[in-house]
């Protein structure tokens, strides 16, 4: 989710890398042992969340990116983004003009891991259980347009879906329509703990500690048919308790990469004095940072709350103070490297002004200062998040009009309390499903959103998400777009305030590291390899 001040949207294409590293050797066995990749995403099992590791439940990338690497779909998206290409199918596509009707043809030979095979049922199957489970962390809703799913024989699967959607093979390329067997799985009830059975590059072993992941093994899987290239024969996600922790297991040898979430300190560091062996490596990102609201709750209800907190948060210094060269102020909820972007809050809010928030308010009739608590998660996103709301109740506090105070919550504790509509206002983070506008803005503001929000936005629910996504050719759908972040930045069910840029460390014999993370942070660890670059 990244944002930019005023600057012209670019092509997401252009956001791939340019080159690729060239090893002399390939894979993980090839130095005589599994390549160790480090992360500060947490995986616990709780009483709200028993099955984190489920198709029909995860909506969280770094639990998206343990499913990646084991569990199949139709399509998936290329290592350098584009289009959505053929993986467990040989192909697919829509079968009319309006993008209604979708088939795909499974590969002849397909099988799970266990060598038991593949049918255009099992596809089916998985597809219906999301629908069917709902659960209420939102992936649901990426398929909720599926009208009815017809099989013909084995190998061919026809979705019908209930409105055009251009977008849908993106939605296919996501975990949630990962394909499972109806052996491993139940119809009508998650999968709990943390075991993983499908048929993609690597089958998994999660080592598991006091009810939390440690460390996921991957290893090759003999079985997979499909398009990606293993580079590897093993490699190892450990977990650690923040960004200090794992890169110290750098520093030591005892990981080979360091990826979610680097603390701008280290970046910063690394970008100063470089350390020898390590290299620190930029890639394209499309993270973005926002506070949302429980618009029913009182605090915030009325929506002029919203517009002038949106009028006197200065985005340009947090995304500064806070982030440094890691960050940019965003303005929209569509990154600013996304073409369709407007800087619609700074269109209608400018810059950052108390004189403005004020009159927004007086106009109300509202009593200030207007007490608030804004809530964040502690170990999501990194140890800069406290930085970041102290940051904001500052700026908000300053201005005389507010009496805020912060709050911060473990996520296993603050993702369920948010979903129940605890909170009033509270900060989120979003890393794209796929690279296209609808995904900054259907997850936000559609039926079954991620956010579970009271916010209904008629126009946008019936009118201009149909309409944007009946444009195949994606440009065109612009002027809905363009309504879309108007209507936001007007009510403000969310209010955006950063994008960020994406940054990895790692040893220097690694190769492959360009490609590890793709724009929406999706791990693509069959890239990573031993050699010389």
């Amino acid at each position: 989710m990244n944002r930019k001040t005023l600057v012209l949207p670019a092509v997401v294409g252009l956001l791939a890398p340019l080159l690729a590293a060239c090893g002399t050797q390939q894979g993980g066995a090839a130095g005589g042992n599994a390549i160790v990749v480090g992360t500060t995403d947490q995986f616990t099992a709780t009483e709200d969340a028993p099955a984190p590791f489920d198709p029909a439940y995860a909506y969280d990338t770094g639990i998206w990116n343990v499913l990646r690497q084991t569990v199949q779909t139709l399509v998936r998206v290329p290592r350098g983004g584009g289009r959505p290409v053929p993986d467990a199918a040989s192909e697919c596509q829509f079968t009319d003009r309006v993008s209604e009707s979708y088939r795909c043809t499974l590969r002849d030979g397909l099988t799970f891991s266990d060598g038991t095979p593949v049918t255009a049922q099992d596809v089916k199957f998985s597809i219906e259980r999301v629908l069917a489970i709902k659960s209420d962390n939102g992936a649901a809703g990426l398929l909720s347009n599926i009208d009815t799913i017809e099989v013909k024989g084995y190998r061919e699967i026809v979705f019908h879906l209930k409105t055009p959607d251009a977008t849908f093979p993106y939605k296919l390329a996501t975990p949630v329509a990962g394909i499972v067997s109806s052996d491993k799985y139940e119809a009508d009830k998650l999968r709990e703990g943390f075991q993983v059975d499908g048929s993609g590059p690597y089958t998994m072993k999660a080592n598991v500690s006091d009810g939390h992941v440690t460390s996921v093994v991957f290893t090759k899987n003999g079985r997979y048919k499909g398009g990606v290239k293993l580079r590897n024969d093993q490699v190892e996600l450990r977990s650690f308790a923040d960004a200090g922790a794992m890169a110290g297991a750098l520093d030591a040898g005892d990981i080979d990469l360091m990826t979610r979430t680097m603390e701008p300190e280290q970046i910063r560091e690394l970008h100063a004095r470089p350390k020898e062996g390590i290299k620190l490596t930029e890639m394209p990102g499309l993270e973005i940072r926002y506070l949302a609201f429980n618009t029913r709750h009182p605090s915030v209800k009325d929506k002029a709350v919203r517009q002038a907190m949106a009028s006197v948060i200065d985005r340009s210094k947090i995304a500064g103070d806070v982030y440094g060269s890691t960050a940019t102020p965003l303005y929209s909820l569509i990154p600013s490297s996304i073409a369709t972007h407007t800087n619609s809050f700074f269109d209608k809010y400018g810059e950052p002004s108390r004189k403005k928030a004020a009159a927004i308010l007086d106009d109300a009739g509202i009593d200030t200062p207007v007490k608030l608590t804004l809530h964040y998660t502690t170990d999501h996103y990194g140890s800069a998040t406290a930085k970041e709301f102290a940051a904001l109740r500052d700026q908000l506090n300053a201005s005389g009009l507010f009496d805020v105070t912060v709050k911060g919550s473990e996520w296993s504790t603050f993702r369920p309390a948010q979903k129940r509509g605890e909170y009033a206002v509270y900060g989120l983070g979003w890393f794209p499903d796929f690279p296209d506008p609808d995904n900054f803005t259907a997850p936000f503001l559609d039926a079954d959103n991620f956010l579970n929000t009271p916010y209904v936005s008629e126009e946008a629910r019936t009118r201009l998400i149909p309409a944007s996504r009946r444009e195949a050719d994606r440009t065109s759908a612009a002027p809905a777009f363009e309504k879309l972040q108007r209507i936001v930045a007007e009510d403000v069910p969310v209010l955006p305030l950063w994008q960020g840029k994406q940054y990895v460390a790692s040893r220097d014999t690694l190769t492959g590291v360009e490609w590890a993370l793709n724009t929406s942070s999706d791990l693509q660890l069959w890239e990573l390899g031993r050699g010389t670059a």
